[in-house]
């Protein structure tokens, strides 16, 4: 007796491919875009969202953690200053060179690389990352306004220890004049609050910018030679920071070299607006209001 033969339904479906790696690498095509070279880099969805969430990370740590890693940016940062008055010691009268001028705004960038790669909280570095989940209404002001508190408090004790360190030692070993500390000190102490302030919104443009490009970058290296060219900048214009700025001008202070409190009082008031406003302002709520009114971006959760 024959058996009946199975006859194919011509309605049977050709098997699908697995949904997640399908979604998977549509996912991976969005957010990665190819170089010249063939090198995926990130897109601006990916670099935004990282630094959303970096800054949102960064608002709920905890107090003790906030504050040890914001006094730990504060004194890695004095390291910028100690070269720089190094290499100044070492000129001499080759002060107006720009070869030299080069050499010392590369020695002032050295500080920010220990505190980039280091991941320390440093204040000038959050008035755009901390800014970003404010903006998306993920975060509040309020968390806002205590990150910046306890970070801006903990890098300040920072910078004056170090400062009254280097003043006591530097002169004591040699590798820094009492005279270099004025030097430094009063080009920060000595332009009106006009100056100051237009100074610092450009070095809190630039910071903010370093933190956007640091988290573009896909590899160490890049992520250094992009801190070295942003921190040179700074000091090659010899621009108004906040907390490098402190200890330039509390060194010359603790020197004894005619800086007094009022003084370091008036170049920090202004340092501190203007760079809290260039961060803010000319990186943070740019480059969000980019993203929200991209409309490749309009059903993009930021």
């Amino acid at each position: 007796m024959e058996q009946p033969q199975h006859q194919p339904s011509e309605q049977e479906p050709a098997a699908p491919h697995p949904p997640s790696a399908v979604q998977q690498d549509s996912q991976q095509k969005s957010d990665l875009k190819t170089d010249d070279s063939g090198e995926a880099k990130k897109s601006y969805n990916q670099i935004l969202s990282e630094e959303v969430t970096e800054g949102l990370h960064a608002q709920q740590r905890s107090f003790p953690a906030l504050a040890f890693s914001g006094l730990s940016a504060g004194l890695d940062i004095g390291f910028s200053v100690l070269l720089m008055t190094t290499a100044m010691a070492a000129a001499g009268s080759h002060h107006h060179n720009l070869f030299y001028k080069l050499v010392v705004a590369s020695s002032y960038s050295v500080g920010f690389v220990f505190v980039a790669l280091g991941r320390s909280e440093l204040f000038t570095e959050q008035t755009t990352l901390a800014v970003l989940p404010v903006l998306s209404g993920q975060s509040s002001f309020a968390s806002l306004l205590r990150l910046w508190g306890i970070v801006y408090v903990a890098n300040i004790l920072g910078a004056i220890g170090f400062a009254a360190l280097l003043a006591h030692i530097g002169p004591e070993a040699g590798f820094a004049h009492r005279s270099d500390f004025r030097r430094v000190a009063q080009r920060l102490v000595k332009p009106d609050g006009e100056a100051l302030f237009v100074s610092a919104l450009l070095a809190g443009w630039l910071m903010g910018l370093l933190s956007w490009l640091v988290t573009a970058a896909r590899d160490t290296i890049s992520q250094i030679i992009i801190v070295w060219i942003v921190a040179s900048s700074i000091g090659f214009a010899h621009l108004a920071h906040a907390i490098a700025g402190s200890v330039e001008v509390l060194s010359g202070l603790f020197a004894g070299q005619g800086i007094t409190w009022l003084d370091y009082g008036h170049f920090l008031f202004w340092a501190t607006l203007g760079n809290a406003v260039g961060g803010t302002v000319f990186v943070a709520l740019l480059k969000y209001s980019q993203a929200l009114h991209d409309p490749t971006n309009a059903k993009r959760q930021l």
